[in-house]
């Protein structure tokens, strides 16, 4: 598999979709052969209490999360992407309220 050789492996905006069962088991293998072996960065909008809903099966994702989190140094970071503020600063977008506006004809 060529995703096992490189040192660093990037995964950007996992669980953005949810995964097929396909797709959760050949990241399950993936993971587990980089586990201690080589470096996984993995960038997500999902905290890992969700991660049986992107994997489709909490064992799975519960396997997944083990060999992740054993060597692991988590980094939460709350707010606006720096995209979204850069354009409420430019007055583009305004930030979003806690109550939908609908209106009604």
């Amino acid at each position: 598999m060529q995703l096992s050789k490189p040192k660093l492996l990037i995964v950007d905006e996992l669980g953005y979709l949810p995964l097929e069962p396909a797709a959760a088991h050949l990241f399950f293998q993936l993971v587990s052969r980089r586990y201690e072996r080589a470096s996984l960065l993995i960038t997500s909008n999902r905290p890992v209490g969700e991660w049986g809903q992107v994997f489709g099966d909490a064992v799975a994702a519960t396997a997944i999360l083990d060999r992740l989190l054993h060597h692991s140094q988590v980094v939460t970071i709350r707010g606006d992407s720096y995209r979204l503020r850069d354009k409420r600063r430019s007055g583009l977008l305004q930030k979003a309220t806690a109550e939908p506006i609908t209106s009604t004809s």
